[in-house]
This record gives structure tokens, sequence and C-alpha cells, in this order.
């Protein structure tokens, strides 16, 4: 079930209800609530808490750009190649993807849509604080624990890509202007945030199939695990470890035993899937002049080859971004599942298409477009596949397992196990040893296209070894490129409160 963004429309609609200026202009509006008022029943908040989650869904395209936060992680590592018609086709990504990014050239939306998130989430907080007189203790700590949450997911993106950012727990006033926080201690109030979500003991553990898409207790695990290994935080490894240990020890998750199954309709929220952003299209209403709306996803539009025939293959054509590299094919062994289910091998099909920029033959099929992907969609079929972006999987808690056993001394003939569980999923036999440099192979080959495998290259020092110039890119990554450059646009607002990024 996909019902989280079900009251998506009142929300929206709640949430631009306000008044505002100087005293002598203020006027009650006969026809509109305060939203001092209106958020101050249980069910209207319910509504903000939805539209807390909206932003989730507009990284692919959004504030007229795209850039699904998946995929620009992947651009600039050594999976994908940024293909398009040419290298001006979304310039910025192929920036990027040479380590050439500059404050007029990056992308802009994950800033301004990581900060919207913010912003809900904060909303939620600050009702909660003004008083529900009707809702009950319970309510409240869900409310609270999902924002929380939530907020440190979308400051996730923001330190990631940008490093040192704003950072506020109470939405700003004129003239909206606030410290920059180093990404330090970013990383501790996100830190925060998930621990005092935790501490309430509101969330499912996994929800229910109604219910699927809000944050759980495993996903609140998941992530801050994710941010944990990120900052090399060892001081707090063994929090991590411990809850990557409850998700596989609990009944609710296990892997699949057909890795293909995993990225299909029918493989939505499967006993694997610990989180997903939900898409639909079912009587979708995304569109061109909508690209906010509730519905589906442009992602497989985007990484679909160009003039496929529609159903050719199974599939629908697109616009030939992010080919997959040959190396990427070429890494995995011929009897390994994940290869065919990650690379689409479009080449071997004898079918004709539009060779753009880049092409290998290989596409992500993953999230390719389906032929039947946007059925029942009411608005544009290219925005609006039914494709949920599968976030964080049971193979991730096993490899996070195995990798953290290593790191904090624990028991080697465990990590094994965890590590060559997937590896057995995957259809390989023979078992390897849990070393960090295996652990990390593994990542690799499980997570194409997922948006880890540049995370896992800088948190490990081998980004700069790894990212070097090859076939397109004529760069080599280096620490000063850890971050983008803040937008230019960013900085023109900030009256000299941002200090850029080296670029």
């Amino acid at each position: 079930m996909k019902s989280i963004y079900k009251f998506l429309g009142i929300a929206a609609m709640a949430m631009g209800m306000s008044s505002c200026g100087d005293d002598f202009l203020d006027v009650t509006s006969p026809t509109q609530i305060p939203s001092d008022e209106y958020f101050s029943t249980a069910a209207h908040v319910q509504e903000a808490v939805v539209a807390a989650y909206d932003p989730l869904k507009w990284t692919d395209w959004g504030m007229g750009e795209y850039a699904p936060f998946t995929l620009m992680a992947d651009i600039m590592a050594d999976d994908l190649w940024v293909g398009g018609s040419d290298k001006n086709d979304n310039q910025n990504w192929h920036l990027m993807a040479n380590y050439e990014a500059t404050p007029l050239k990056v992308i802009t939306s994950i800033w301004v849509e990581g900060f919207s998130g913010i912003k809900r989430c904060n909303d939620v907080l600050e009702d909660i604080e003004r008083g529900i007189p009707d809702a009950t203790d319970k309510q409240i700590k869900e409310w609270q624990a999902q924002v929380y949450v939530l907020r440190a997911y979308y400051t996730n993106w923001l330190w990631k890509f940008y490093g040192n950012i704003p950072y506020y727990q109470r939405n700003l006033t004129f003239p909206y202007i606030t410290e920059q926080v180093k990404a330090d201690d970013v990383y501790a109030f996100m830190v925060k945030d998930i621990e005092d979500a935790l501490a309430l003991n509101a969330l499912p553990f996994r929800a229910d199939d109604a219910e699927a898409g809000v944050i759980t207790t495993a996903m609140a695990y998941m992530l801050y695990a994710e941010v944990v290994m990120y900052q090399r935080d060892t001081e707090r490894y063994a929090t991590a470890l411990r809850y990557m240990k409850e998700i596989i020890d609990s009944p609710e998750y296990d892997l699949m035993e057909n890795y293909g199954d995993i990225f299909k309709a029918s493989g939505e929220w499967c006993k694997e899937s610990i989180w997903e952003i939900n898409y639909i299209s079912e009587n979708a209403i995304r569109d061109w002049g909508a690209p906010l709306a509730a519905g589906g996803t442009v992602l497989p539009t985007l990484i679909s080859p160009n003039n496929w025939p529609s159903g050719g293959d199974g599939h629908n054509g697109g616009w030939g971004f992010c080919p997959v590299r040959k190396e990427t094919y070429e890494r995995y062994s011929p009897d390994d599942a994940r290869r065919a289910a990650t690379c689409w091998d479009v080449a071997s099909t004898g079918i004709e298409y539009n060779v753009r920029y880049q092409d290998t033959g290989l596409f992500l099929e993953k999230y390719a477009a389906q032929a039947d992907g946007n059925a029942g969609q009411k608005a544009s079929g290219e925005l609006n596949y039914n494709n949920n972006w599968r976030i964080y999987r049971y193979s991730e808690a096993l490899l996070n397992a195995a990798e953290l056993l290593l790191a904090t001394g624990g028991s080697a003939g465990d990590a094994k196990t965890y590590l060559n569980q997937v590896r057995k999923r995957a259809g390989l036999q023979t078992e390897l040893p849990a070393t960090l440099d295996n652990i990390i192979e593994e990542r690799h080959l499980e997570f194409v296209g997922e948006g880890k495998r540049y995370w896992d290259l800088i948190r490990t020092d081998k980004a700069q070894s790894v990212l070097g110039p090859d076939k397109y890119r004529t760069n080599t990554w280096s620490a000063n490129k850890k971050h983008l450059p803040i937008p230019q646009s960013e900085i023109d607002r900030s009256q000299g409160t941002l200090t850029q990024n080296p670029y």
C-alpha cells in the first residue's frame, strides 16, 4: 500500500493558510483560518505530519531541476556515466561527475528541498508545542518521533552534499538568516534527533501494509548506522551494531530469495525492504505544470534508452541518462544474479534505439521504465512511473553489521556469516573472509544505482585512489571535493552569513 501521501492535497492547502504583516494591517479574514488555529486539532496536525513527508519525493524533478538524490551521488562514483544528448545536457550533472562543479553550475534543488523538509518538520513540533487539546499522548509521541527522524533524514542530504550548512530547529522569521554550522556539529544534531526519536519508544518496528512509508524504528536504526559510519564516530559503533543485530534477529525482515524480485512492483515493501520512498501511477496527477503533485516518479524516464519502442523487451523508452559503465557489468561474475537484475543489456536484444552520449548498451534495470509502469496515471506519463525508491534493505543491515563487527573487535565468525549470506543469495557459492575490502566490494555489487557507492568510497578513504581519470572523467577526486559548492543563489541571499565551500 502507498497511503502516506493520502492527505497531501489537503495538507498542502492548509500549510498555506497564514497571516502576516504589521499590527495596523492585521485583519481577520472572513474565509481563511490562521495557521496557528487550524493546526490546533489532532486531525489537522496529522495533515501537517503527512506534508512533512512530501519533500522526500521531490528530488527527481522539482524546483525546475532533475536531481534524484541517489543518482546525484552515483554519477560522482564509478558505476554510471551521465549520458543524455551531450555533455551540455543536464550540464550540472556532467560537471559534478568530473568534480568541477561551480557555485553557478551545481544542483540547487536538493538544497531547497532539504530545507523545505526541515521546515515542515519544525512546523509540526511548533504545532505540538502550542498544544493539541484533543490529541493523546500516544499520538503526540508518534508525531514527534516521526518528524525528528525525518528532520535528520533531510539534514543528511544537506550534510553529505554540502557539508557546512545553516541549521535551525525552530523556523526562521524575517529576514530568514541563521548561523552556518560546521559539518561535525550538523552531525551531532542529526544523531540527537534520531536518539530523541528512539527514546520516545513510539515507532513501530515495521509498519503495517496500510501505513507503508511511515518512519519506523528499523528505518531510524538504518539512518543512525548510516550517519555514524559516514562520520566514523567509533564511540557509537557498538550502538549501531546493536541496532543492526535487532533488525537481523527480528522475524519482520529477511533476504528475498530472488534478488531481481526486490525491484519489481510486486517486490515493494517485501520482507527485505526496511524503508522505501513511495511513488504511485494509479490516478497520479503529477504534471509538468505541477511537479510537486502526488503521483509517480520521472526516474525511469531519465535512465531508460532514448526512442526505445514502447513495450520492447518489456520496457518503455526514456531519455538515455546514466548508462551503466561496462566496467560495472564486468565486475559481476557470470553466475551472480545481481548482474542481470542491475544491468539491462539492451545491446543484446537487437532492438534499435537512439544511441546517445556515453552510451554503453547497458542501462539500470532496477529502475528502468517498465511497459506497464505508469499504468493508470492521469497526467504526464513521463513523470508518473510507480517505482518506489528502495532506500534501506535488509542486506545493508547484514553488511553494516559485518563491518561494525570488524571495527569493534566482535565475532569474526558472525561477520563472515553476514557477508556470505548476501553472497549466497546472489548465487555465489564461494565464501569469502570478512575483511573491510571484501565487505565494501560486496556493497558495491549489491547497491549499484541505490546511492551508496560514492559515500562508501569517501568514508573508507578510497575515493582518491578509485575516482580518478578514465574514459570521460578528466579530474581526480580530492578531499576538497567532498562537498559540492553551495549554490550561488543561496550565498547571495545569505547577506554574508554563508562561507562558500572550496571548489
